[in-house]
């Protein structure tokens, strides 16, 4: 993540509000909230104004990936535009969800909430949307797994209580 605040540092850090990189940073697959975090420590963010920042970052594609994932990648794959890397997330988010059936909510929670590589509220929605899972269920775990990793990242990046009133 260093590699990546100093890019933006040598880069963008002129012009593009800090504030701003760490919202793109969380809207960004993979990196996502747990990145936008940890950057917002390096850049010496409060902690408060980084989770407003990051979660709401990290919220601004789940509706999109909930409501449209299906529709885009069953074109994508009559079109043969990227047809084997939809059919590799396709098969990545089955993978992941094994057993996810039963007791959908907490594992959406928890597969969100936990950061572990390969986790997030785009994979999270992923799964939710192929899966079929109810879009409310499926939006309220995503939230609070959102809200669980903002708080697990908050102490691996600020430490236990640092930095809250920064």
């Amino acid at each position: 993540m260093q590699s990546l605040v100093d890019w933006y540092n040598n880069s963008l850090g002129g012009w593009l509000p800090k504030e701003v990189f760490i919202f793109i940073v969380s809207m960004v697959p993979f990196i996502e909230l747990r990145g936008g975090i940890l950057a917002a420590s390096l850049l010496n963010i409060s902690l408060f104004k980084a989770n407003v920042i990051c979660i709401l970052g990290n919220l601004v594609p789940i509706p999109f990936i909930l409501l449209f994932i299906r529709s885009i990648f069953k074109f994508m794959k009559e079109h043969n535009i990227l047809k084997s890397l939809v059919e590799k997330l396709e098969a990545r988010a089955s993978r992941k969800s094994q057993g996810a059936e039963k007791g959908e909510f907490i594992f959406l929670l928890l597969f969100v909430g936990i950061p572990l590589p390969g986790t997030g509220a785009w994979m999270g929605s992923l799964i939710a949307s192929l899966l079929e899972f109810d879009i409310k269920k499926a939006v309220l775990a995503i939230l609070l797994g959102i809200l669980m990793a903002a708080i697990i990242m908050d102490i691996v990046s600020y430490g236990a209580l640092g930095s809250i009133l920064s």
